[in-house]
This record gives structure tokens, C-alpha cells and sequence, in this order.
């Protein structure tokens, strides 16, 4: 998952490595080395912590639902005397 504050973080490191004589160039190479980084992981294919976060609650709700519907078939065919088979 991307933390967008963590790769600022890291491109402020960076950028504070550079010597003191090419200070200047500082805020221009935190750029770079910023939107290095960014390219670099959005190559990856990760999603963000809220897209994840967001897609195991749609899949908690989901389970719960299947969970609901299997105790509902199982009561109906007890109720019904017959039992279908599972795979």
C-alpha cells in the first residue's frame, strides 16, 4: 500500500544527503527523487491503504452474507427433511 507522507518523507531525506554545495539544487532533486519514487511504485500495481481497507470490509460484509444464507439453507432443509450436498 502506498503512503504518499512516508515517500515525501524519504524524498526530504534524499534531498538532505546532497552536499551543501549544490544546495541550490536541492528543492529540484527532492522533486525528482519525489516523482521517482512514485513512478516507481505505481509501476507495482499496489493500491492504497483506504482502497484496502475499503475492499476487506466489502468482503467481511460479503462472508457474513454468505454465512447468513448457508444457516438459512440449512435450517429450510432441516426443515424440509432433505439435505443437499456441498462441494
Amino acid at each position: 500500500m502506498i503512503d504518499l507522507k512516508a515517500i515525501d518523507d524519504l524524498a526530504r531525506k534524499l534531498s538532505a544527503m546532497v552536499p551543501d554545495g549544490l544546495s541550490q539544487a536541492r528543492d529540484d532533486l527532492e522533486g525528482n527523487f519525489r516523482a521517482a519514487l512514485r513512478g516507481g511504485l505505481a509501476k507495482l500495481d499496489l493500491v492504497t491503504r483506504e482502497e484496502f481497507d475499503v475492499q476487506r470490509a466489502v468482503l467481511l460484509r460479503t462472508r457474513e452474507k454468505l454465512e447468513a444464507l448457508e444457516r438459512r439453507l440449512a435450517a429450510f432443509e432441516a426443515s424440509a427433511g432433505t439435505e443437499t450436498p456441498r462441494t
